[in-house]
């Protein structure tokens, strides 16, 4: 079987999965890394789908900031 061939395949098997429903797509939490402004200490911020901005504290100093 050709590479091309596989992956007709593929997109036929996806296409027939999203027409049965039996899959089913959702969007998760998105994970920023951002760096405090302040004393420079890397923070793991989790963003909500569709959040551009997110506020959040410094682990280290406290310092409230925003990550985008």
């Amino acid at each position: 079987m050709s590479k091309q061939a596989m992956r007709e395949e593929s997109e036929r098997l996806v296409r027939e999965a999203m027409e049965k429903k039996s899959i089913s797509i959702k969007k998760g939490d998105t994970r920023i890394e951002a760096k405090c402004g302040k004393c420079g200490t890397i923070n793991k911020v989790t963003a909500a789908p569709g959040e551009t901005r997110v506020k959040y504290k410094c682990k280290e100093c406290g310092h409230q900031q925003n990550a985008l």
